[in-house]
Formats: C-alpha cells, structure tokens, sequence
C-alpha cells in the first residue's frame, strides 16, 4: 500500500470516529434526529416541558397488531421500545376532552378538520391501510391524537387512533430543521 492511500485511510478512520463520538455526544445530551415525513426533516432535542396539546412527542407504539404490520411493511423502524418497535416522531393535536373522528374528508377535533388528515385507501404498493371507525370519540384523561400536521401520507393516529400519555417518552423541540419532502 502507498504512503498516500495510507494516508487517506488514517485520515478517513479519524474523521470517522470523530464523526461517531460527535453523534454519540449529540444523542446522550438529548438530541435526536427525524427522518421521516410526519415532522420537517432535522435536529430535535428532548426537552422537560410538559405533554399537551401541540407538542412535539417521541414515543413507543403499543404493541398490536397495527403496529406488527406497519413494522413489516416498513412503515415504522424496529427499535428498543416493547414488541421491538422504533420511537415514533408525532405532535399532539388533540388531548383530554377533545372529540375526535376519522372521516372520508380526513380527522377532526371538534369538528374542525385537520390539514393533511385524509386518510388513504392504500399504501403506496397497494396494500390496504387500516380504517378506524368514523365514530364521534372524546379522548380521555390519559389520552392524546398524535398526528402529522405537515404530511398527507404519515402513518398517524388516523390510522391506529389515540394513545395513552405513558407510550410517550419525550416531549422534543425542533433545533435545526428544513422543510424537505
């Protein structure tokens, strides 16, 4: 091996390591990155502020059976939350005492529907989505919508409904995003 393709290699072994402990550094402190369409692409960060309605929240699917398929389907990650599901990235826009309902035209809370909440028949290959019931529903004390408020096709409490406030491990802020998608 030439001195230079030595020298290339050290130099990419050391950027890379750099590059890990950085990002190793970043997600011990707090931060977290997003990926998916639900939330604009970037940075977030684990703060202590209180679960309500319009955070942003991390949370742990419970496991059923909608989640099992969204996971095979690739939908949702495999992850350390139980039944081996990766963190989820939402924001509240419903919680207790609100009155919700999947619609044709999409979800309302009480009775305003909300942007990007139409739900689809199927995914993008075909294969059926789950449909919720269109039944007028009012979410309990322990019960939050978390929603996509920026995509159409996030999969998203219009299609496995509300969650219980213990699913969620974090309430996260936005750092550094771009709109993306």
């Amino acid at each position: 091996m030439g001195k230079g393709v030595r020298i290339a290699a050290g130099i990419t072994l050391v950027v890379s390591i750099t590059a890990g402990v950085v990002a190793g550094g970043i997600y011990a402190a707090g931060g977290r990155i997003n990926t998916s369409k639900s939330l604009e692409l970037g940075l977030y960060w684990i703060t202590d502020e209180p679960i309500a309605k319009g955070a942003y929240v991390m949370f742990c699917p419970p496991e059923g059976q909608v989640f099992f398929e969204a996971r095979e389907r690739g939908y949702i990650d495999a992850g350390f939350c139980p039944g081996n599901f990766g963190h989820l990235m939402k924001k509240i826009l419903a919680a207790k005492g609100d009155t919700i309902a999947v619609t044709a035209q999409g979800v309302t809370v009480n009775d305003q529907v909300l942007p990007y909440s139409k739900p689809i028949a199927t995914d993008g290959v075909g294969r059926p989505l789950p449909l919720l019931s269109s039944e007028r529903y009012t979410l309990g004390d322990s019960e939050v919508l978390p929603m996509s408020d920026r995509s159409p096709t996030s999969f998203d409490g219009r299609y496995f409904g509300p969650i219980t406030r213990s699913q969620i491990t974090s309430v996260i802020r936005p750092v550094l995003t771009w709109k993306g998608q």
